[in-house]
């Protein structure tokens, strides 16, 4: 279903890192899932600069794998289930609603998989930009779980995620950056909801045109990039420079950009490179 197939496994495997055991199991999948949250960059500079993000394995390879380039939850997940389905794991993919403080409902836009394993369930939200660096397993209960590799902290929980929908939320801490709310009353932050109704790529297919090309898209008209460390999170938001590194004294350090520094940020900062033409026209784009 996912092209597992034709994927050139051994290239994505290099790409990310990752030199461990290939059988599906538990600890494959938290390593693999690492590797890839870390070595695949994360952003949405082709909505921006050409209205047109192609979801087939051939250009996913290209771009994320040979290319100093990266994507967006569509691409990250397509790829990510290619290599899962040729490692032999058992899972399906989700769509999402992102809350992130968001005062109104929002459309299901953001991709990821549920893994199952042994029994037991696990979210694999790799395609998020700043991604828990591990799964997170789905937990039934009045307390769900919670999950810390040291610094990034992540609860999930089951509950009504819409009017009448039962589904699962994922919460991260609260770092008091605007727009941030307490949506808990103990410091932790709605993330995004989703319903385990399986999708498929017909279904990436369709929400990837309205996130790609749609002028109510969030990614549509403006470049958004971000890159996780293991100690930090960069983030560009058009021209807004931001990072974030949790329990630093003074919160966030944000700077403002100047268009003419973008391309270079874009290269030093978060390891991606683009051509020329590209470059001139990402400046005709920033604001």
């Amino acid at each position: 279903m996912w092209n597992g197939d034709a994927l050139d496994l051994d290239a994505y495997l290099a790409h990310v890192g990752y030199e461990g055991d290939r059988s599906p199991t538990l600890e494959t999948l938290r390593a693999l899932h690492r590797a890839h949250v870390l070595g695949v960059r994360w952003e949405n500079l082709d909505a921006v600069l050409r209205g047109d993000v192609p979801l087939d394995l051939a250009t996913l390879e290209n771009k994320l794998i040979r290319s100093p380039r990266g994507g967006y939850c569509f691409e990250h997940a397509s790829l990510y289930a290619a290599a899962l389905e040729r490692l032999g794991f058992t899972f399906f993919a989700v769509l999402g609603r992102i809350r992130m403080g968001a005062p109104k409902m929002l459309p299901t836009t953001h991709a990821m998989l549920i893994v199952e394993i042994d029994g037991r369930r696990w979210l694999s939200d790799i395609g998020f930009g700043a991604s828990p660096l591990e799964p997170v397993e789905l937990v039934d209960g009045p307390g769900g779980s919670e999950t810390t590799d040291g610094v990034w902290a992540y609860r999930l929980r089951r509950g009504e995620v819409t009017p009448g929908a039962d589904g699962w939320t994922l919460y991260q801490p609260t770092g008091g950056r605007e727009g941030e709310s307490d949506d808990t009353g103990d410091g932790w932050m709605a993330r995004h909801t989703f319903t385990l109704d399986p999708q498929y790529p017909v279904d990436f297919r369709t929400a990837n045109h309205f996130i790609a090309t749609s002028p109510h898209s969030p990614f549509s008209s403006r470049p958004f990039v971000q890159r996780v460390h293991p100690d930090r999170l960069h983030l560009l938001d058009n021209r807004t420079m931001t990072t974030v590194r949790p329990g630093a004294a003074g919160g966030p350090e944000v700077r403002e950009l100047e268009p003419h520094e973008v391309p270079k940020v874009l290269s030093d900062v978060f390891g991606i490179d683009l051509t020329p033409d590209d470059a001139d026209l990402l400046l005709t784009k920033l604001v």
